[in-house]
């Protein structure tokens, strides 16, 4: 059944998009978070700036 996701991914609208997984610290207690959203390639590099 895998494969059958992946590849309507691969085919379809599902190839402008990508996951985007940020390390996010928190500044009261210094610890980190991952920030993880599915984001257009044309805006991967916003996402990535964003504080």
């Amino acid at each position: 059944m895998a494969k059958k996701v992946v590849a309507t991914l691969k085919s379809g609208k599902g190839k402008d998009f990508s996951k985007v997984i940020k390390m996010v610290k928190n500044p009261k207690t210094g610890s980190y978070a991952f920030r993880e959203e599915v984001v257009h390639n044309d805006h991967i590099k916003d996402f990535l700036k964003q504080n």
